[in-house]
């Protein structure tokens, strides 16, 4: 077992015996792009999970540190020049903020999921689905590690403006005293597993009130079972947390950890295999997911391995993911046609206990849209598609069409079929954000 979590940055990560592994031009890229987009590895990933005997190609490498590749070459050279004339770091930082501005931080109008209260606008909370409140505890907005396609790399950069946060638990159960109709309360970041379990329990257990009755399900997003396991096991109030878990249980909540895998690799070592037994041993549920990312994960035997290995250690597979059009989307990307071939493929090989998993799914602005397959009707192929969540629950499971293209990767590079003028939705979507999108209409399919 390891002896406490070390951390690994841009500034330290060559102190490292891996980094004789390295490169002279694998480590000057770790240093340019690591200037951009957000990098944190630590002891146990780098010790437990990488395999640096195929770097660059191993794909927990590519999962946490950055590559030359997820950065444009126009981006990487201001970036490289400036370190090459030893730049101060506010100098670097000036021109990182200004390549980040252009790499969409706030992917499928999230900006637009901040709901108010009393003429407050709650930035640590989004409501985009009627059963389902966000909340961002400002504790928990950093991880373990940094994952390098993460879409919610703004939280972890220096850029203030990009963040999503709060200290303030009274306004988020205030908020839910008058929304009875919210029964899911996701935890999230970051990672809300960073925090102590002191912490923890100062944001949960609010939530168990009488008052809130309402609340039926808590869920907590988090990579701590894939990036630091011992948090389980090991640290000092491990057991705190999972007393916590237990007392959510027995409060008669049911408490779902959203657990991130997103390759087969990650399931593999003694030590995520016992923490998933003492989480389960709580009573909490353990729902898995992962975006599909080149690189990493676009091969069907990958996913039919990760769901089997998730199944036999009593995990729940529930989503396939598109990457989000934020980051380094182009380094990370699959098209809607690849995805579904690699789901399908994967999907049609494992038994029925492995096929409760959904996708492939995108997580766009109208809401969340899986791919239901790829046919040919009136002699027009076509994606079939349907929404799995929507700004308005009534769009949930209607199919609609959209044209085929091979190259699509987003729904906002899709057509109606058939010579539809508009998808089912879009009247209502131009309604609901007519002030948002006044300049720039397209921004509703993001």
């Amino acid at each position: 077992m390891l002896n406490g979590i070390k951390i690994y940055t841009v500034d330290n990560f060559t102190n490292h015996k891996f980094a004789k592994k390295l490169t002279t031009q694998q480590i000057k890229d770790i240093k340019v792009v690591g200037n951009v987009l957000p990098f944190k590895s630590n002891n146990y990933v780098v010790e437990k999970l990488i395999n640096w005997d195929n770097i660059p190609e191993d794909p927990m490498f590519t999962l946490t540190f950055p590559r030359k590749e997820m950065l444009t070459e126009e981006d990487y050279y201001l970036i490289e020049k400036l370190i090459d004339k030893n730049a101060s770091h506010n100098e670097i930082n000036q021109v990182a903020n200004q390549i980040r501005t252009r790499l969409n931080p706030h992917p499928a109008n999230q900006i637009h999921n901040i709901p108010e209260y009393k003429g407050q606008k709650l930035y640590g909370v989004q409501h985009k689905y009627r059963e389902t409140v966000l909340f961002f505890p400002s504790h928990g907005q950093t991880c373990h590690a940094y994952c390098t396609f993460c879409f919610r790399w703004p939280q972890f950069v220096s850029f203030k403006s990009l963040k999503f946060a709060t200290k303030e638990i009274n306004l988020l159960v205030n908020y839910l005293k008058s929304h009875k109709e919210v029964t899911d309360v996701l935890f999230t970041g970051g990672d809300p597993m960073i925090m102590s379990a002191e912490l923890l329990k100062h944001y949960i257990e609010p939530l168990l009130s009488n008052e809130l009755k309402h609340i039926q399900t808590i869920r907590i997003g988090t990579k701590s079972l894939s990036y630091w396991p011992y948090r389980y096991f090991a640290d000092v109030d491990s057991q705190e947390i999972l007393n916590l878990f237990n007392k959510i249980v027995d409060e008669g909540k049911n408490l779902a950890i959203m657990a991130h895998f997103n390759h087969y690799k990650e399931l593999q070592t003694d030590e995520v295999k016992l923490a998933i037994r003492n989480i389960r041993q709580t009573k909490a549920q353990i729902r898995t997911q992962s975006p599909i990312l080149n690189h990493i994960n676009d091969d069907p035997d990958v996913w039919i391995k990760m769901w089997r290995e998730q199944v036999n250690n009593n995990c729940i597979p529930y989503y396939m993911f598109l990457p989000r059009d934020t980051g380094a989307k182009h380094f990370f990307d699959v098209s809607l046609k690849d995805a579904w071939d690699v789901f399908r493929n994967a999907y049609k090989s494992v038994s029925g206990v492995c096929r409760t998993v959904r996708g492939p799914s995108m997580s766009a602005t109208p809401g969340k849209i899986q791919i239901i397959g790829i046919s040919e009707i009136k002699g027009e192929k076509v994606f079939v598609l349907r929404f799995l969540q929507g700004r308005n629950p009534d769009w949930v499971d209607i199919p609609f069409f959209a044209k085929y293209d091979e190259k699509a990767s987003w729904l906002s590079e899709l057509t109606p079929a058939f010579d539809e003028e508009k998808f089912f939705f879009e009247d209502e979507m131009i309604q609901r954000f007519n002030e948002k999108f006044t300049n720039n209409e397209s921004d509703r399919f993001e």
